[in-house]
């Protein structure tokens, strides 16, 4: 019987490694790493919110970083699995169709609204971009309606026809941003993080 590569071989590189070496569950850990050395946007006893949280990896950075002084809150679809410091609180739930119980529950006051969320890929670019650009747009209403006045918004987004237009979108809610390619992003991946610094 021939031998068949698993798909994990097939995408293990030097950031799986190191991630599975420091017990993150996820090589992206290394992408909010690179953009927290860059713009230093999470702090001690931050309120932060991580949306499309699975499997846990930047939940668990932002931790560390805010420390147990601090609230981690998490949202995704699937359940979490892993364990997790007492200052961060996880809800399984749908971003574009948020309970008002849950909604509730999290709050408004946030220094940090951060979003990893893309789609299912499906290998058709133009539709995977705009499915991408829905979820973006979820993410800085989130951003809009639950940051506090000063706070900071990380969101990875595939480019496409509507990139531009989310660019203008962030850049009418937020008085500084950036876009950031951290080197641990695939080279053949079209993703990419639009940071929004000092919310208006």
């Amino acid at each position: 019987m021939p031998h068949i590569q698993s798909s994990k071989n097939t995408w293990e590189d030097h950031y799986t490694r190191k991630a599975r070496k420091e017990s993150f569950p996820a090589r992206s850990v290394f992408k909010l790493e690179e953009i927290q050395q860059k713009f230093k946007l999470i702090h001690r006893a931050d309120a932060v919110l991580d949306l499309g949280c699975a499997p846990g990896s930047w939940l668990m950075y932002a931790a560390r970083r805010t420390g147990a002084e601090g609230i981690v809150t998490g949202i995704d679809l699937k359940p979490l699995t892993i364990s997790l410091p007492s200052h961060v609180q996880v809800f399984t739930a749908d971003i574009l169709n948020l309970p008002e119980g849950i909604s509730n529950i999290i709050g408004r006051n946030f220094h940090v609204v951060m979003s990893d969320m893309a789609p299912s890929t499906t290998g058709d670019k133009r539709g995977d971009a705009a499915r991408s650009f829905e979820l973006c747009q979820s993410a800085l209403y989130m951003a809009q309606s639950r940051l506090l006045p000063g706070g900071s918004f990380i969101c990875k987004i595939f480019q496409g026809e509507d990139f531009n237009l989310f660019i203008q979108q962030v850049r009418a809610l937020f008085l500084n941003h950036k876009i950031f390619k951290p080197q641990s992003c695939r080279k053949a991946s079209r993703e990419i993080y639009v940071i929004g610094i000092n919310k208006q």
